[in-house]
């Protein structure tokens, strides 16, 4: 009852906000039904998609959109790429290709625990750099609970930072989040782009992240260092796995990462238009894993592939360009415009601070989505947009670090430490999740003022 009565409050404050803002009638019921959906999948979570469509009816029949629009604003080359990236990523998972790596990787490094801790942080980075989050902190996550039940410490600060440096690492390249994917398709960004312009701050960023976690959680890795030492047994086991295996998993993961590293060369030899490659890679890529996959090849596109979240991406997506649809993103850029008073560095320092904000609250990709028309808008009043996608990107990343709802991340972790039977409150993760948060932001914000001449 609590959670519906702050639900209805927080929809009528924003119907009371759109009244006073004198909006249209088409951009209060777009606005609304927006509204509800956010806060839908704030409170109720394990319904959001039925928010979803129920949202998109209405904004049909009310004329908000209309279905050719509907169809252009869902993003359909995201989901696409998505959908690609979740076959190859599946196919490997399958073998535990991505366990064995790992693991072989910790075994060398051994029982110091600064040591192991800064090498799974930089390791939970690679991963989201170069197949994804998600994927990252499955994997990650697992190992994590793995040696804190090993050694008898509390999970949670070690979870947060896998977390945090997984969320880093999102930024780093176009494949990490979502949001670069996202980004990278509505700027015309390369993934050489992302190589020059976010990995060298993500590097920056890491090496902060880690610094301050080990002086947040200094306590708990004294306890793991303790634990450490008191151990006796067998070291950390490695997966055990076929050497044609191996040698499959690592050619094709090898493949897909130097075809997206090299599309847009590719693309200019083959005189092809911006990004199809980007595009077409994981198209190709996830065809070759099914016919590896063989007999199971229908297995795993309809176990691998989450429908379920692409369902709700192609539905956020075609709610969010409702926005513009009806002109609410004009007036936000306008008004975001009012305040920069035209000055690149004020905007980037405002888009950066609001985008921030809202992905801690919700979620990043819900947050990007609704910023990309209003650069657009941004643009097209003259501002030069350049540094403001690399903001946006890492506000979407670096942002959603602050609370536990703040990335995909974050929620994926913490459901597998649920899972063990661990509840987690609220506030355990606002503390470190603000302190990295906004040292990082303000780290990556700096970064790029120094370089505004350049991307311009």
């Amino acid at each position: 009852m609590k959670k519906f009565v702050s639900f209805v409050a927080l929809l009528a404050a924003v119907v009371g906000l759109c009244l006073a803002t004198h909006l249209l009638p088409r951009q209060l019921l777009a606005v609304t039904i927006f509204s509800s959906f956010i806060l839908g999948t704030i409170f109720y979570w394990q319904f959001r998609l039925a928010f979803a469509l129920i949202g998109m009816m209405l904004l049909l029949i009310g004329r908000a959109i209309d279905i050719p629009h509907l169809i252009e604003f869902a993003n359909l080359d995201i989901i696409f790429f998505l959908l690609g990236m979740m076959l190859v990523i599946g196919f490997l998972e399958e073998r535990k290709f991505f366990e064995v790596v790992m693991e072989r990787m910790l075994a060398a490094v051994g029982r110091r625990p600064y040591l192991l801790l800064a090498s799974m942080m930089a390791l939970s980075m690679l991963a989201a750099a170069l197949v994804d989050e998600v994927t990252s902190i499955l994997f990650m996550s697992t190992l994590t609970l793995h040696l804190t039940k090993r050694f008898k410490v509390a999970p949670l600060p070690f979870l947060m930072m896998i977390v945090f440096a997984t969320n880093v690492g999102s930024s780093a390249t176009v494949v990490g989040n979502p949001i670069g994917v996202l980004i990278a398709l509505r700027a015309g960004l390369t993934f050489l782009d992302f190589l020059r312009w976010a990995t060298p701050i993500a590097l920056a960023v890491l090496v902060l992240t880690i610094g301050v976690c080990f002086l947040v959680f200094r306590r708990p890795i004294a306890a793991l260092a303790q634990g450490m030492y008191e151990a006796h047994g067998k070291p950390i086991q490695v997966e055990a796995i076929s050497p044609h295996n191996f040698r499959l998993c690592l050619g094709l993961f090898g493949a897909t990462v130097l075809g997206l590293i090299l599309h847009h060369p590719l693309e200019s030899r083959l005189g092809l238009e911006k990004n199809v490659l980007l595009l077409g890679i994981p198209f190709l890529m996830g065809g070759v894993a099914m016919l590896l996959e063989g007999a199971k090849a229908r297995a795993l596109f309809e176990k691998r592939v989450d429908w379920w979240t692409l369902a709700f991406f192609l539905l956020l997506f075609a709610s969010v360009g409702t926005l513009r649809y009806v002109g609410v993103t004009d007036r936000i850029a306008a008004g975001l415009t009012a305040v920069a008073q035209h000055s690149p560095l004020a905007m980037l320092g405002l888009v950066m601070v609001v985008a921030g904000t809202l992905t801690a609250l919700l979620d990043n990709i819900l947050v990007v989505a609704t910023f990309i028309p209003i650069v657009y808008d941004l643009a097209k009043a003259g501002f030069a947009v350049q540094p403001l996608w690399w903001g946006l990107l890492f506000a979407g990343t670096l942002g959603g670090n602050a609370t536990m709802i703040g990335s995909t991340a974050n929620i994926v972790a913490i459901g597998m430490l649920e899972k063990q039977g661990v509840t987690i409150r609220f506030s355990q993760w606002l503390g470190p999740g603000l302190v990295v948060a906004v040292t990082t932001l303000a780290l990556a914000f700096g970064l790029l003022v120094l370089q505004i001449p350049a991307l311009r």
